[in-house]
């Protein structure tokens, strides 16, 4: 059984519940969500009374399983709209997409994780494993390198401690050491690489997306087939890759977003 949120009440409870659903990629039924479920058998139940009722959930009652509600979808459009600096970014990093023929990741920091706001593939001759909603690691990806180098020195304290380092591949980070050292580079050069270190035969090129007082915001990628670019090849997107980046920026700086 999973541990139960402390502190947070009746509210943590039932977004804790929300996660589970959400964490199966598909309708779930109840007995599934009991075997991982922290609550007894009557409180899981009460609670998936009310998710349903409020329409976070729906219930089928042919199959009996639960799946996320239609209220949650509004929710998270409207989330998209204010919160999301993917609105924003759209027109630039269709352009980018378009200009070099590549998957473009745009993604923002979420508790020292890296959730991608939006993709853009150019083609389906590949796919990388970022969906938009979705969450990756940032020790091991180009977006989430681009973004731990430049954010404020607290932050990134606090960052480092909630990576896995887990070794996705041969070439990922497994040590706070190693990410530092590659973090220095990345301040200094102004782009990340992502090389091969979250998913093997996928490698990107980073930018991160600064406010106009060098608040990080977010970062986008150029994600490619390592059959197609290798590192020293993605050099190349550099420059549309970083001015791309610099004109969200400049966008986004009259807009205020979760920091």
């Amino acid at each position: 059984m999973n541990k139960p949120i402390q502190g947070d009440g009746t509210v943590g409870k039932a977004l804790e519940i929300l996660d589970a659903v959400a964490a199966f990629g598909r309708p779930v039924r109840f007995t599934e969500l009991l075997e991982t479920s922290p609550y007894p058998k009557a409180t899981l139940y009460r609670f998936l009374q009310t998710l349903t009722n409020q329409k976070m959930l729906e219930h089928n009652e042919i199959t009996g399983n639960y799946s996320l509600g239609i209220r949650l979808l509004r929710l998270a459009h409207g989330a998209w709209n204010n919160a999301s600096l993917a609105p924003i970014a759209r027109p630039f990093i269709e352009k980018l997409s378009a200009e070099v023929g590549e998957t473009v990741h745009l993604a923002q920091l979420d508790n020292g994780q890296v959730l991608f706001v939006d993709k853009l593939n150019a083609s389906d001759r590949f796919q990388t494993l970022a969906q938009i909603g979705q969450v990756a690691p940032a020790y091991c990806t180009g977006v989430g390198k681009a973004m731990l180098a430049f954010i404020a020195p607290k932050r990134l304290q606090i960052a480092l401690q909630l990576q896995s380092y887990f070794k996705y591949t041969p070439s990922t980070h497994t040590s706070v050491e190693s990410l530092l050292l590659e973090l220095e580079t990345i301040r200094a050069e102004g782009i990340a690489f992502d090389r091969e270190e979250h998913e093997i035969g996928i490698n990107s090129i980073a930018a991160p997306i600064l406010s106009s007082n060098g608040r990080i915001i977010g970062a986008l990628s150029i994600a490619t087939a390592t059959s197609r670019f290798d590192i020293n090849s993605l050099t190349q997107f550099r420059e549309p890759v970083l001015e791309t980046a610099t004109k969200i920026g400049e966008e986004a700086t009259s807009w205020q977003f979760p920091s």
